[in-house]
């Protein structure tokens, strides 16, 4: 950065993920979605070339969906076959898969009243989670410019290229315990437990910092503190697909994750625009109340998925307990 300039520093920063293009054609598609949308066909290829590179084989039967299921019980018509769908069920599979995509009215499902809910909640969460880590990374410099007190804008601007990057080297690298933690966390605590609890350490962490710090103790903070918020980044985007059917997953996942961004251009306004008009106690003190209220809200959250079956549409039951 302080020798070739930001733009050459964006540049290399995205080289590894053009690296990504290369596994988008090898990258399977879902079976659930496939088998949704009735490429039955397509889902069990899918799905025998798993088995094969897991050095076993798909066990006997006939490929159904829960919707699917639904419909037979639904007919009580004992001359069909259990397994197998007559034209006329299979016909109504299709419009029942057809009433529920598109986009209006997968946004009209996922505010209806069995998924308003969660939908609301994952939206506050989305926003707190992008609105404070975005706000963190910025706080890092912003903290670390070598300036222990407020000074005025002009004269802050003349300093502003004194950045320690040390300090925010250090600080940037606690994203990677924060991944190791959500990672060894989501399936022994739980997807809400884990969540909640980093969000509230991080408010913990970043409570000191409403006053001003010695710079290593304001270095060690804001470690804390992105050691959490990563977590939290984490688990949500692990929780989200979770709690919708297959048949509105990626919406929902889609439209949480754009309510995250509008928190991710607001939040400049807070870690830049507040530090820099000197009220880093307000700048502070509004990233409490957003990353605690965050937490609230994923305790509000209705169930917790761990160990707990997807579902394919609305109706399917999202309270089965996963078979071993």
């Amino acid at each position: 950065m302080p020798r070739l300039g930001w733009r050459w520093l964006l540049a290399l920063s995205s080289l590894p993920s053009s690296l990504l293009l290369i596994f988008y054609r090898v990258t399977p598609e879902s079976p659930r979605y496939l088998c949704l949308k009735g490429r039955t066909t397509e889902a069990i290829d899918v799905l025998e070339k798993i088995a094969r590179m897991n050095g076993t084989e798909l066990p006997c039967g006939t490929l159904v969906s829960d919707h699917q299921i639904e419909l037979q019980e639904k007919s009580n018509d004992p001359s069909e076959d259990a397994n197998l769908l007559s034209p006329r069920t299979e016909n109504a599979t299709h419009k029942g898969i057809d009433s529920n995509i598109g986009g209006i009215s997968s946004l009209f499902v996922l505010l209806s009243p069995k998924l308003v809910r969660s939908t609301l909640l994952l939206w506050v969460v989305f926003f707190g989670n992008a609105f404070s880590y975005y706000g963190l990374v910025l706080l890092t410099s912003e903290l670390n410019n070598g300036n222990s007190k407020c000074m005025p804008t002009k004269v802050q601007s003349q300093e502003s290229q004194d950045v320690n990057y040390r300090n925010v080297f250090i600080a940037s690298f606690a994203e990677f315990p924060g991944l190791l933690i959500a990672a060894a966390t989501v399936d022994r605590l739980g997807r809400k437990l884990s969540m909640s609890a980093m969000f509230f350490l991080c408010c913990f962490c970043l409570l000191p910092l409403v006053f001003h710090q010695p710079e290593g103790l304001t270095t060690g903070l804001l470690f804390g503190a992105r050691i959490c918020i990563t977590a939290t980044f984490t688990i949500v985007y692990i929780y989200a697909p979770e709690i919708y059917p297959t048949s509105v997953r990626t919406t929902g996942v889609g439209i949480a994750s754009s309510v995250g961004r509008i928190g991710g251009m607001l939040c400049p306004l807070v870690a830049v625009g507040l530090v820099h008009g000197c009220h880093q106690t307000a700048s502070i003190f509004l990233f409490e109340i957003v990353i605690f209220f965050s937490g609230i809200c994923v305790v509000l959250f209705p169930f917790e998925t761990k160990g707990r079956k997807l579902s394919d549409t609305v109706s399917s039951p999202k309270h089965t307990v996963e078979s071993a």
